[in-house]
């Protein structure tokens, strides 16, 4: 067990004594092109008479305290050059539009080292009074016949909408059905002609896609071209709706699509659409070849020879067209389109009428919900490249991991943080991508040249005396030896083995030729090849494979192991590299972090509210409803009052709704809340919380909070006085009522003891008359 314990100290010492060391020396590579490879610190010496014993492949500052001369160091620095750089527009009128600038910079020089990266900054603008193109693609089958007619006059209604928030707007018309074959149409010749025949009416043989009318400012011409059409029927019950968007996407200049502007593809059905391979019911079984097939009637000519196309082609077009994709369908297909408009960047869902009387609503609420989102999208990257995007939506705050914002407002500048890191070097030293953000014509093109290779190598010397008369090629200050030589002058022939040599091969006296695990040739320990990675080494005592695991994966596959030691990637930390730093996984719908009750540990929320659960926190049951806590947002931005207020950090970064003051709360329908709470002041205050499908909330409060009036001094003192004396004369008559009492109880008793007496009052017993003694004092009584 002791024996145990102490190895494995050993094993530590080793490790931390490795990992002390030089990355670039360490690990013994054998040509500048390889030193630069090891990682962004290295640098190369290619002086000849460099000093004995030191690596030329090493830190910079260390190659120079060694005595390389700053000539002969080949050191290239990762950097960035910006080749077009124009100031954003404010408006999308008013001047020509070749001008119109929604994202800068526009071309940007990238010089990279393997394993370096460099971060740079994109900013994105959705300018005012940008030019619009709406181009209105109809399913006409017979379901959509009381659709028709509502849309007769869509032209002059949706302009006047649409002028509100542009000037400059185009307007076309498509119509579209199905595949005209069998199974898709009805095929007797009484129903070909006229599909309807069966149900006694009349319409138009059916017809897979026709473009009517060409983008125009002209509405009225809109208006009467919709007004001749009529409804066509097939037979199955999806629709051919993908063919005509395909066409309408590729065939932008019969659709009349503009460079600059704005390009929404309204597409309207109340059916479910066929998608790839289903041709294949019609024996169809060429693909969707992506181009535009329309004839000189304006109808797609190639409907019955190739498939319909698929969601990954459709998804492509349309991006390379910045054409955004809306689906405007009934109840009934809603949930099938939403889960398409999942998958198709840009594109949004809204719920049609069964008449379509609500378009007019759902173009402009679907052009608003593009224009108050951002994301970015990026094209033709190198497999050797990797990005990493950080937003700067509102507020100023920095959100981690993404690459989208939403809740914006027209004119309203957001910015990415964008870091570039390069992971290989390829064939080809340089390469391009593009930067866009999702429906936009702007891009930013990145040229990316991968600084793999050394200057001095355009100097090699083949064959070269200096390496033992032409036993090798002198390249960069060293010898590149031929085949069957060794040594730093290849003066060293492997025939010519002498064991003596392996001395020089070991650590120590006590350690083992070149670590077992390579052979001691000419004094040199020339390693293995091994099948689990890369050993090397003066004794190859270093590797690529015997670092920390984490489920199967050395550093996670999130790292480098560099002898014993793994080397994360930037948004990667730990023994194991296994907790990633970036908290775009915490991030919850309402742009909080862990909805604001819990902490990002590793890359997932730790809910550190009581009652609080899920992936971002999301549920809690027994935490303030959402009345209770936009009541705190209220307070902060409305009336500038509150904890949150004193805290104004807090404010912003919780408190992303934008803020309507109201005369009165409107119905919003079933995703408002309507809230009312009494402030500090006794007052009470209404307000409406809201927030749409595209993730945008917005307070409606009402301007002012009903406030009690204030008592009148006058009529609560008059009321005091009279509560005083009505109190006293309560008092006075309860008194007076009670000696009434009182006095009617003793003369009660008095009359009670009265009748109780046996004696009559005219004869009181008691009574004694008086006695009255006369005396004549005259009278002399005869005493004899």
């Amino acid at each position: 067990m002791v024996s145990l314990m102490y190895r494995g100290l050993l094993l530590v010492l080793w490790v931390s004594s490795t990992s002390c060391a030089s990355i670039c020396s360490s690990r013994g590579v054998s040509s500048c092109q390889k030193c630069l490879a090891v990682s962004p610190t290295c640098a190369w010496c290619s002086q000849e008479d460099y000093g004995k014993g030191a690596s030329r492949c090493d830190t910079k500052s260390a190659l120079e305290n060694n005595g390389c001369l700053p000539d002969y160091i080949e050191y290239p620095i990762s950097e960035i050059n910006f080749s077009a750089n124009q100031p954003l527009s404010n408006k999308g009128s008013g001047g020509e539009a070749a001008k119109i600038t929604q994202i800068s910079p526009q071309k940007i020089e990238l010089y990279l080292r393997p394993d370096d990266s460099k971060v740079f900054t994109v900013q994105v603008r959705q300018v005012e009074d940008y030019p619009v193109d709406i181009y209105y693609l109809m399913d006409l089958s017979y379901s959509m016949r009381d659709d028709l007619a509502n849309i007769q006059t869509l032209g002059t209604k949706l302009a006047d909408r649409m002028y509100k928030v542009t000037s400059n707007l185009h307007i076309g018309f498509g119509a579209f059905v199905d595949k005209p074959m069998s199974p898709y149409m009805f095929t007797s010749p009484e129903d070909i002609a006229n599909p309807c025949n069966n149900i006694d009416t009349t319409c138009l043989p059916t017809f897979g896609y026709k473009h009517v009318l060409a983008l125009t400012n002209e509405v009225e011409r809109f208006n009467e071209e919709v007004g001749k059409q009529s409804v066509s029927r097939n037979h199955d019950a999806p629709e051919g709706g993908f063919d005509a968007v395909m066409q309408a996407a590729v065939c932008d200049e019969r659709i009349g699509w503009r460079n600059e502007s704005s390009h929404l593809l309204v597409f309207t059905t109340d059916a479910r659409t066929h998608i790839a391979l289903d041709g294949r019911l019609a024996g169809i079984v060429q693909p969707n070849d992506g181009h535009c097939h329309l004839g000189a009637d304006n109808h797609y000519t190639l409907s019955t020879t190739l498939d319909y196309p698929s969601i990954g082609l459709m998804t492509e077009k349309l991006s390379q067209k910045n054409i955004n994709l809306v689906f405007a369908v009934t109840i009934e297909v809603l949930d099938l389109y939403r889960k398409y408009g999942d998958l198709i960047p840009g594109a949004t869902v809204g719920k049609l009428s069964e008449d379509s009387s609500n378009i007019i609503q759902l173009i402009v609420e679907s052009y608003e919900k593009i224009r108050s989102k951002v994301e970015l999208e990026v094209r033709d990257l190198p497999e050797e490249l990797s990005l990493s995007f950080n937003a700067t939506c509102t507020n100023n705050e920095v959100i981690p991991g993404l690459k989208s914002c939403s809740g914006l407002k027209i004119g309203d500048t957001v910015s990415f943080s964008i870091e570039a890191k390069l992971r290989g070097c390829p064939e080809e030293r340089v390469k391009t991508f593009t930067i866009k953000p999702v429906g936009f014509k702007d891009t930013l093109t990145v040229t990316v040249h991968f600084q793999c290779d050394c200057q001095c190598q355009e100097n090699d010397v083949p064959d070269s005396d200096a390496c033992n008369k032409g036993n090798g090629t002198l390249s960069c200050g060293i010898c590149q030896c031929h085949p069957g030589w060794l040594g730093p002058h290849c003066e060293c022939s492997e025939e010519e083995y002498d064991p003596t040599q392996q001395d020089r091969c070991t650590q120590n006296e006590k350690g083992s030729i070149c670590s077992r695990r390579g052979e001691c040739v000419c004094g040199q320990c020339v390693c293995h090849n091994n099948d689990f990675g890369k050993v090397w080494g003066k004794f190859c005592e270093c590797d690529d494979f015997s670092c920390l695991r984490f489920k199967g994966e050395m550093c996670s596959g999130h790292g480098q192991c560099n002898c014993g030691d793994c080397i994360c990637e930037s948004d990667w930390t730990g023994d194991y590299c296994n907790c990633t730093t970036r908290t775009d996984m915490c991030m919850s719908s309402s742009g909080l972090l862990c909805s604001g009750r819990g902490q990002c540990v590793c890359g997932k929320c730790d809910c550190t509210q009581p009652g609080s659960y899920g992936d971002t926190c999301e549920k809690c049951p027994t935490c303030p409803d959402a009345c209770t806590f936009k009541k705190g947002c209220v307070e902060c931005k409305k009336f500038e009052r509150g904890p949150w207020f004193e805290e104004e950090a807090l404010c912003k970064r919780i408190c992303r709704d934008e803020i309507v003051s109201v005369a009165e709360l409107v119905d919003n329908g079933e995703d408002a809340v309507n809230c009312t709470y009494i402030d500090e002041n006794d007052c009470v205050v209404r307000f409406q919380y809201h927030e749409d499908s595209s993730g945008k909330s917005v307070l409606y409060i009402i301007n002012e909070a009903e406030c009690p009036d204030g008592p009148d001094i006058l009529v609560v003192l008059m009321m005091v006085i009279g509560a005083i004396l009505l109190i006293g004369l309560v008092a006075l008559l309860i008194w007076k009522f009670l000696i009434t009492i009182h006095d009617r109880r003793e003369f009660a008793k008095f009359e009670e003891e009265r009748a109780k007496a046996k004696w009559d009052t005219a004869h009181n017993p008691l009574y004694k008359s008086a006695t009255s003694t006369f005396t004549n004092v005259r009278y002399r009584a005869n005493s004899e």
